[in-house]
């Protein structure tokens, strides 16, 4: 996506009178996670007995076996390959916006879904910075075991976020001073 839609995708979202201040997209490509030392592991060996199962019913010839291990080969390929795709495609159209009167991320896989936090209503801010300046901030709530960088591959359930974005001690300054001016 074209830096010039990017910005289109972020000022239909705009309300009159309503100021930009900042806008961005998390990081592109291939994001591997600290949880992924986790998932990584159990995704090849779930997928992988998948396909040894099947491959050994395929040779017994009993169909209904075949039938049932389907679905378990194809959970596997998605955790050894379609997560990441599916993450990926997900972060390539995401935007994030901090205007003068809240917070936008429009995202969605298909479609897109706004999401749109006044700045009066953000209560807790979370910062998570990376050696090379890039990182996340988690607007509102943060669930614990966010600690550790993202144990999940989603979004912590109890507050949206900017993830991956570069420079995030700026962006995260930028929002503490029109958070204060909003005030």
């Amino acid at each position: 996506m074209e830096d010039y839609e990017v910005q289109d995708r972020v000022r239909r979202e705009l309300l009159p009178g309503e100021q930009l201040l900042w806008w961005g997209r998390p990081r592109q490509g291939l994001m591997l996670r600290p949880a992924d030392a986790l998932y990584i592991p159990f995704s090849l060996f779930w997928c992988g007995f998948a396909i040894f199962w099947e491959a050994s019913v395929v040779k017994s010839g009993f169909w209904p076996f075949e039938l049932w291990g389907i679905p378990f080969v194809l959970a596997g390929l998605y955790m050894v390959f379609g997560r990441f795709l599916t993450d990926a495609r997900q972060r390539a159209r995401t935007v994030y916006a901090i205007t003068d009167q809240r917070v936008v991320v429009v995202a969605g896989l298909f479609r897109d879904v706004v999401t749109s936090l006044s700045l009066r209503s953000l209560a807790d801010l979370g910062l998570f910075e990376r050696r090379d300046g890039s990182g996340t901030i988690a607007l509102g709530p943060v669930s614990p075991w966010y600690v550790t960088g993202r144990l999940s591959r989603n979004r912590p359930p109890d507050s949206p976020a900017l993830e991956g974005i570069p420079q995030v001690r700026s962006v995260y300054n930028l929002l503490l001073e029109a958070q204060n001016k909003a005030a």
